[in-house]
């Protein structure tokens, strides 16, 4: 990885359709590009991570001329990544928020946010979502091997629960033909680490990102190469069936468990 020092001009995205998913009325990225690199996402093709470092400044003066609304942080790359550790944007950028009364809900994979407590039970309405895609290792070490463990991610719910923090799960990107036979336990762990709700959204394949997706699975799952091509092939998106049938299912879990499968 390399990484360089930027100055943006602007940090606060307006969402300009209604976010259903995530409940955001805004979007702001401490980082572009994210050290993670997992094999789903798009941002993995780009070694170089450009750390915002005027972030701070930029969003106090966006934020003294904006409506309240809620702030997704990190809607494109993971906030709280590693050199988070190093630059402390992200809860520099939390104290801000704070400090303005704007809600906020954060996505990430990392245990790191557990280090913001102290702001996050500060800010109103403050949510945060921790993704997954597989309680199995053996799946998460070959799509996002340099995430933490599903055990520690479920742990950080728990963690942020019993400090009082808004916490769920998403299970995002849902991965066809993987790990549907893992939704019960999926949810049976969510209930168990305090989960409040449980959000999930199918796997996009865009552009250049389904030759790659697709070469993944030559390697690690080639029974599954010909489901994919089939699934994906007019669109970026799984057929309009498969998203139905997977829909249906993660929402009879949710009535099964007894959890939201909304904010």
């Amino acid at each position: 990885m390399q990484y360089k020092q930027v100055k943006v001009d602007f940090l606060l995205n307006k969402i300009t359709t209604k976010d259903k998913l995530f409940g955001g009325d805004y979007t702001i990225d401490p980082y572009q590009n994210c050290e993670f690199g997992c094999l789903y996402c798009d941002s993995s093709f780009d070694k170089t991570i450009y750390v915002k470092i005027n972030a701070v400044e930029t969003l106090e003066k966006e934020l003294e001329k904006s409506k309240k609304g809620t702030i997704i942080v990190g809607s494109v790359h993971d906030p709280y990544q590693k050199i988070e550790e190093e630059f402390h944007i992200t809860r520099d950028l939390l104290k801000i928020i704070e400090q303005n009364g704007f809600p906020c809900h954060i996505l990430t994979k990392s245990d790191l946010v557990i280090r913001d407590v102290d702001i996050l039970s500060q800010i109103e309405n403050c949510f945060v979502t921790i993704s997954i895609t597989s309680l199995r290792e053996s799946i998460t070490k070959i799509f996002e091997k340099n995430v933490p463990s599903p055990k520690i991610r479920l742990q950080t719910i728990k963690k942020l629960t019993n400090e009082g923090i808004r916490s769920g799960l998403a299970l995002i990107p849902v991965l066809p033909y993987i790990v549907e036979k893992e939704f019960k336990d999926i949810f049976n762990s969510a209930k168990i680490h305090s989960a409040q709700y449980v959000l999930h959204k199918h796997l996009e394949l865009k552009g250049d990102q389904k030759t790659f997706f697709i070469n993944i699975l030559k390697e690690f799952y080639p029974s599954l190469v010909e489901k994919y091509k089939k699934l994906y092939e007019n669109n970026y998106m799984p057929d309009d069936k498969y998203i139905l049938k997977i829909n249906n299912l993660i929402n009879e879990q949710c009535k099964n468990f007894e959890l939201m499968n909304k904010i």
